[in-house]
């Protein structure tokens, strides 16, 4: 894997951007160095999109003959599992097991989309006249998806499914830092006989490439998970081209454990939510709110299961935690930790990086719980995407809400109680996309997915999540006998 082509409107060619290298995050080593996209790639990609789409061979499919080539691509994925887990696990440093089921996932993206396209319907709506009045759907046009690095295949599949089912192009600009696996989900896609045009894989710089692909007056809609204020640049630029958004940015999810929680189902939870993917997740549940009555005992037991973690290479099967994408991005988290300490936190275990042998050259970082902070701190208020959870107590349920809510984010949230009433109201008063109660971190293509506030804009997955990537038009049919009597002539 020392050199690579890029996917430019179905057509394989070398990058004209700067050098990218990939590097295991596990090891340093460099796995490939090539040459990344750049704004002329962009154009090119763009201009064989908007002819592929608008082709008769794909503008006049029938739903169900475009839902065949989805199927084709999750078989294609369903067959490529292993090369795909490997390949991003080299890429990012995820566990084996993780990237594996990210490329299951990838394929049932696939498969669902193909469902749910064979039974979307237009409709007939109810006559207000002498006309017959129709509501359908068609492709915007090119779609530009940015993709982030921390689940580049997962992403992927879920803005290529839908957009691709609609009818249209798409762009994927995806990570610099984590860019093989994305050329291969475009390896597997072409194979599986996808028109020429319709994909291209450009990975490379936001600030270049993925701003190249925002301003093209040829794409219609952006769809990009990613940070906060990339988001709200992004957003600035479509509202001058009038051109619809999709955006899934940051959180700072709030977890709940209320007294009557079943404590060993909360603590796996809650370890799960905020330790695995090494907390490189939007929806890390990393605020943690115990009932005081049980707060010290379940701390303490947290802190003790979570010193167990097994922190190590990705391709051991033993691995829990996993090294972090970049060592510069392991040092960003130890940089907040630093932070914590100096607000007034207590590090009840983690807290550095592990020494020695495997760690060495490694961007590996422990498992991390701090206390004694309040929900005001920077730590409590801050995305730091890295394994660290913040835990404190609560004693009013009023008040417990205010602090929830108490973020400029809104993408999740987990609730911990046997009172289905209680989850049920509280569910209501969370100011967030999701709420997983008494269960955190689960995902299904069906249920669409997205946060309120800084956490973005917009839905993804679900039976919407293909009409997110069409245009709605309106089509009346006069049924009127006489002409209408407006422009009659009178002598």
């Amino acid at each position: 894997m020392t050199e690579h082509k890029l996917l430019v409107g179905g057509k394989w060619q070398q990058g004209t951007g700067p050098l990218i290298t990939s590097s295991n995050p596990a090891t340093g080593n460099i796995v490939a160095e090539f040459n990344g996209a750049s704004v002329a790639d962009v154009n090119q990609a763009v201009a064989r999109g908007k002819l592929a789409m608008n082709d008769p061979a794909w503008r006049d499919l029938k739903p169900h003959q475009r839902a065949d080539y989805l199927h084709r691509i999750a078989n294609g994925l369903s067959e490529n599992i292993e090369k795909i887990a490997t390949i991003q696990t080299m890429d990012t440093g995820k566990c084996l097991s993780e990237t594996r089921a990210l490329a299951q996932s990838a394929a049932g993206t696939f498969r669902y989309m193909a469902a749910a396209l064979e039974t979307l319907e237009d409709a007939v709506t109810p006559s207000r006249g002498d006309f017959l009045t129709m509501s359908v759907y068609e492709p915007m046009g090119v779609i530009g998806a940015i993709t982030p690095w921390n689940s580049p295949i997962a992403s992927d599949a879920q803005k290529v499914a839908p957009a691709l089912a609609a009818g249209n192009a798409v762009v994927v600009k995806s990570a610099e830092w984590t860019p093989l696996v994305s050329l291969e989900f475009g390896r597997i896609c072409m194979e599986a006989g996808l028109p020429e045009g319709l994909l291209s894989i450009l990975p490379g710089k936001g600030s270049v490439v993925g701003d190249a692909l925002v301003r093209h007056p040829d794409i219609k809609k952006i769809s990009f998970t990613g940070g906060t204020s990339t988001g709200r640049g992004i957003a600035r630029i479509a509202a001058d081209k009038l051109m619809p958004v999709s955006l899934e940015l940051g959180g700072k999810s709030p977890t709940i454990v209320f007294e009557d929680a079943d404590i060993d189902h909360a603590i796996n939870g809650i370890m799960y939510g905020v330790f695995s993917s090494t907390g490189q997740s939007c929806i890390a549940g990393s605020r943690l709110f115990v009932a005081e009555k049980i707060y010290q005992e379940f701390v303490d037991e947290l802190v003790a299961r979570t010193k167990t973690l097994n922190v190590g290479l990705p391709d051991d099967a033993k691995t829990q935690v996993a090294p972090m994408v970049t060592m510069a991005h392991r040092n960003s988290v130890a940089d907040y930790v630093d932070v914590a300490r100096a607000e007034g936190a207590t590090v009840l275990c983690g807290g550095k990086s592990p020494e020695g042998g495997i760690y060495e050259t490694g961007a590996f970082y422990m498992p991390t719980i701090l206390s004694g902070l309040d929900n005001k701190a920077r730590t409590c208020q801050e995305e730091i995407f890295g394994p660290v959870l913040v835990v404190m107590p609560f004693e009013d349920e009023g008040d417990l809400i205010e602090q929830a809510n108490d973020s400029i984010y809104g993408l999740a949230c987990g609730l911990w109680t046997r009172d289905y009433k209680k989850a049920h109201a509280f569910s209501r008063k969370i100011n967030t996309g999701t709420v997983w109660i008494n269960t955190y971190k689960q995902f299904s293509i069906s249920t669409p997915f997205g946060g309120t506030k800084d956490s973005g804009l917009g839905r993804e997955k679900g039976k919407d999540g293909i009409r997110a990537y069409m245009n709605q038009k309106s089509i009346y049919w006069g049924l009127n006998e006489a002409p209408l009597p407006w422009s009659n002539v009178k002598d």
